[in-house]
């Protein structure tokens, strides 16, 4: 499994707080599965921003010398980051501040405008200047030039809305208010909680509010906008609808991989989906097996489900080393070391001499399936039959998901005969497209990564016409 999302979201408001700093940490380590790639912090001190951010892990980029030199403050943003748009570079770390005559407006964002490229033209020919690669400098961009004509953070970023296409979950933070934004498709989960303090949470996922003592209040619904004020924050937020009513079109995507199983997403437990997968694949593609294995992490569930609905006795074949992170020194091209072998350790009294049932979230380019399925060829396993907990992944993804070709997606080019043979199983079976709403429990979702149908067409260069006029007015 080679697939990354974007990124994660995190925001706090409330009384002025010596902890926040800490507070945000906290969050954004529960987010760390979201990306791994960059982090950052921003506290609003009293109208002042004071960031601190850098590539890495959380745990890497956080010490604590840096969380202590972090002032006290009753608001702040942080961010965990995996490009898409935009390289890794030190100047598209967020979150993203930006300066203005009005003020200053500090921006996280989670997801992938699918227009941002034919924005950013338009803005550089009306005399915008880019420091960044990232979507999320064209957001911003946009935001600031709305706020220099409107009264207030929230009709700007109102008006902001309308030239945007494409996933946006958002969190932003002015002087005095703390803004939340998702998209009206709902591609990317967003949500908020309270505290027993008073002050509230806004997170890409639940399980990050768990993390900093937070209760769930709810999830943003598509296309809503939620405005926290820090001079009445008693009176809790005020939520402006818009921009919705439209088609949801939520990532199917959060709940086969993305998202961690202890999470809620539009009222739908993550971890009780994925066991319904695996249920499923047992009733699709049943098998004679001695034993079900799942590959940590996101095949765990999946493989519960299939052992329950198959009665063939789930065990922990394979051991994930957790240490394994952005500091290990990986082996270079010249070396022979699978770095799959670093990662994944088998549990050969479990695997020896036994006819198993492996599950996996998804294949991509079939290369580490192919080196799994080795690693228990060698560790004893004499049938490897893989069940994946997916449709076939055969389309690129322009919402927030590292996979922007079809070129080295091994389903779009192999029938299942095929991909069972090249990587070295004696079986494969993947959920069946028209089961993924049982699977989910909606009825609406984006599956454009299995079936090509993208809810919003395709990025940038087919939809210059329909952006003319929107964008004459920027």
């Amino acid at each position: 499994m080679a697939i990354h999302e974007e990124c994660g979201v995190f925001g706090m408001i409330g009384e002025v707080n010596p902890t926040i700093a800490r507070d945000v940490y906290y969050g954004l380590y529960a987010l760390q599965h979201r990306g791994q790639e960059s982090c950052g912090i921003v506290i609003n001190d009293d109208g002042i921003f004071a960031s601190h951010k850098d590539t890495g892990l959380v745990g890497e980029v956080f010490s604590e010398r840096e969380l202590s030199d972090l002032p006290a403050g009753g608001m702040a943003i942080g961010h965990v980051r995996y490009a898409t748009t935009g390289g890794n570079t030190r100047n598209n770390i967020q979150p993203m501040i930006v300066s203005h005559q009005k003020g200053n407006l500090c921006l996280a964002h989670n997801g992938n405008l699918t227009n941002s490229l034919y924005l950013r033209d338009k803005l550089e020919l009306s005399g915008a200047i880019f420091h960044s690669t990232s979507d999320t400098e064209v957001i911003s961009y946009v935001i600031t030039r709305e706020r220099l004509k409107t009264a207030s953070i929230e009709q700007a970023v109102l008006n902001a809305i309308r030239y945007f296409e494409g996933a946006f979950s958002l969190v932003m933070m002015s002087s005095t208010k703390l803004i939340a934004v998702r998209d009206p498709k709902g591609f990317r989960p967003l949500c908020y909680g309270k505290r027993n303090d008073g002050s509230y949470v806004i997170a890409s996922e639940s399980c990050a509010l768990n993390a900093v003592g937070a209760s769930f209040v709810r999830d943003l619904e598509p296309g809503e906008m939620l405005v926290f004020s820090g001079e009445n924050i008693e009176c809790g937020p005020v939520s402006y609808r818009e921009y919705c009513g439209g088609k949801k079109s939520p990532c199917i995507f959060e709940y086969i991989y993305f998202a961690r199983p202890d999470s809620m997403i539009d009222g739908i437990s993550v971890h009780e989906t994925r066991v319904r997968a695996g249920r499923i694949l047992a009733r699709e593609h049943p098998v004679c097996a001695d034993v079900v294995v799942g590959v940590p992490d996101s095949g765990l569930d999946a493989a519960i489900g299939f052992s329950v609905e198959s009665g063939i006795p789930y065990e922990i074949g394979l051991v994930k080393n957790k240490y394994v992170g952005r500091s290990f020194i990986f082996p270079t091209k010249g070396q022979r070391t699978d770095t799959v072998r670093i990662k994944l350790s088998p549990v050969k009294s479990v695997l020896n001499n036994k006819r198993v049932v492996l599950i996996d979230d998804s294949i991509v380019r079939g290369t580490t399936s192919k080196r799994i399925i080795s690693i228990l060829r060698e560790a004893g396993a004499k049938e490897i039959h893989l069940r994946i907990s997916s449709p076939p992944f055969k389309h690129p993804c322009f919402y927030g998901v590292d996979v922007d070709s079809e070129d080295n997606l091994i389903a779009n080019h192999h029938s299942p005969e095929d991909i069972a043979r090249l990587i070295g199983a004696d079986s494969i079976g993947f959920l069946p497209m028209d089961s993924l709403g049982e699977m989910s429990g909606c009825e609406l979702y984006c599956s454009a990564c299995f079936d090509g149908k993208y809810p919003t067409g395709i990025p940038d260069d087919t939809r210059k016409d329909r952006f003319e006029k929107k964008l004459s007015e920027v």
